[in-house]
This record gives structure tokens, C-alpha cells and sequence, in this order.
């Protein structure tokens, strides 16, 4: 374990995250542009593939890191039975669920149930797969739908703000089902899908399309959202949501509906709309 993952263990990390907050919101037009060029040179930030270039024409820093992609920057896989890549990044882990385990690294995991906060509704993924996906600062962040579904419910699940790079995946137990979350539930025409996004140090915060911001507030208790007959269907491919600053979002699957894709493996580049795997029928 790195000296700064171990630091995080005594870091007050809603503390700092509000104070991410206060900056990534600063319209001092110095904060601002110091944060934008500083994270453009530290990460090689692709500007030519955004909707404003111009990193002198961002409002904020969060305007900038939640930046809108140009039109044709990233396009679904042709496939109609293709499941999508829901966020630039790299592939974490991703592969069965194995009697309701998921792998996080090597001697490390955590249960579905953990990690949706609810024994019954990880019953479905028991057998299932997953894929877990971890955006860098470089990337895009927004999260997009990997599959034409109906929002059902949404579960925001207190915790802590762990990092969630490499280094803290490898050492810190159980992080994603420790760190505070946003599960988002979705009926699709092959069954349930979760949609997890995971917050992390720093980050300062989740949105989603359907409700506007959801972290903050951090929640003291399991909040849940009942949309059921609320119509609210997302289509495959389209915005749900997004994160300031770097994180991960992880997606749970039935058994037997999808066949992940076999180049698919731990540390794999990924963008938004690639494959995600295959669907066992039309």
C-alpha cells in the first residue's frame, strides 16, 4: 500500500471533498484557469475532441471537467445486439459474478449485496457478470446507458470517499462497497440492470440526467427514490449521468443475457460506445 493510500485512511474525506467542491465551482477567472491548465498538462487532457477547445472558455472548473464531447467524437458500436461501454477509461476488473462475489483485485472483493446495499436486489446478479470501469482525470465524464432501460429506483448508500486508483483498488478491502455511491436500477427488455456510480476523494460530486444532483448531499443513511411509473426511459447509448472528478462506475448483469467481450481484460483503454459484450439473443 502506497504512503498515500495509507494517508486516506485518517484524511477526513467529506471534509476535503467540499473544499474539491469549493474550487472545481471558484469563477475566479485565476483559480479556475490554473486548476483547467494544470490538470490539461498533468493528464493530457484531448481537448480536440470536445464541444468548446477552448479551455480559456470554461466558466468553472467543474464546467470543464464535465465538458460535453463534439458531435461524433464517440459513436455506439454498429452491432444492434451489442451492450455498450458506458465511460471512457480503463477496465478495472470485469468477468461472472461469482456466487454473488465480485473481484475487485488480487485477495480482494466484495459481495453484490454489499455493494447495492440490498440482500433481494442483488439476487438477480447472483450468477451474473459485471464490468467495472475506472475514468482517470483525463477523460470524459459523463456515463451513458449501455442499454435501452426504465429507471426503476435509485439507492444513494452512505460511506467513505476512498481513491479509487490502482493503487487503493489493489489494497483498500471491500473499497467499493465502502466508498459512497449512487445505485441506479433499470428495467430492461433482458431484466435488471444496475448502474453504479462511485464517488471517491475529491470528487465532489454526482448528477444524473432524471434528478439533477444527487452527491452531495452525503448521505447519513440509505436513501431510496422510487421511480416506478414515473416513464423515465433512458436509451441505449444516451447520457445518465456524470462525476466531477475522476471515478469509477460499475455495471451489473443477469446471467445468461450477455457475453462480455473476451478482449476485455484488467488495465484494458476503453471509450464510451465500445463494446461492453454481446447479448445471447436479439
Amino acid at each position: 500500500m502506497s504512503p498515500t493510500t495509507l494517508l486516506t485512511h485518517v484524511l477526513p474525506h467529506r471534509l476535503l471533498s467540499s473544499a474539491a467542491r469549493s474550487l472545481a465551482y471558484s469563477r475566479s477567472p485565476r483559480v479556475k484557469q490554473w486548476l483547467i491548465d494544470a490538470v490539461v498538462r498533468r493528464f493530457g487532457v484531448d481537448l480536440s475532441e470536445a464541444a468548446e477547445p477552448d479551455p480559456r472558455a470554461y466558466p468553472t472548473f467543474n464546467a470543464f471537467f464535465t465538458r460535453a464531447l463534439r458531435p461524433g467524437a464517440r459513436t455506439p458500436d454498429p452491432d444492434p445486439r451489442a451492450l455498450l461501454m458506458p465511460a471512457d477509461g480503463r477496465i478495472s476488473q470485469c468477468g461472472p459474478i461469482a456466487d454473488g462475489r465480485i473481484f475487485q483485485a488480487k485477495g480482494q472483493g466484495f459481495t453484490a449485496a454489499e455493494l447495492l446495499a440490498d440482500e433481494a436486489a442483488a439476487a438477480p446478479f447472483r450468477a451474473g457478470s459485471f464490468a467495472t470501469v475506472y475514468l482517470s482525470p483525463r477523460d470524459y465524464h459523463r456515463v451513458h446507458m449501455p442499454w435501452t432501460g426504465t429507471l426503476r429506483e435509485t439507492v444513494h448508500v452512505p460511506g467513505r470517499l476512498f481513491s479509487v486508483g490502482p493503487d487503493a483498488v489493489r489494497s483498500v478491502p471491500r473499497l467499493f462497497a465502502r466508498n459512497e455511491r449512487l445505485v441506479c436500477h433499470f428495467d430492461t427488455d433482458f431484466g435488471p440492470m444496475a448502474v453504479v456510480m462511485v464517488g471517491a476523494l475529491l470528487v465532489s460530486g454526482v448528477e444524473t440526467v432524471w434528478s439533477g444532483v444527487e452527491i452531495p448531499r452525503y448521505a447519513d443513511a440509505v436513501v431510496r427514490k422510487d421511480y416506478r411509473g414515473a416513464g423515465i426511459v433512458l436509451a441505449r447509448f444516451a447520457e445518465m449521468a456524470r462525476f466531477n472528478y475522476g471515478s469509477t462506475v460499475i455495471v451489473l448483469l443477469p446471467p445468461g443475457v450477455v457475453a462480455l467481450d473476451p478482449a476485455l481484460a484488467a488495465e484494458s483503454p476503453v471509450r464510451l460506445g465500445e463494446r461492453l459484450g454481446l447479448l445471447a439473443s436479439p
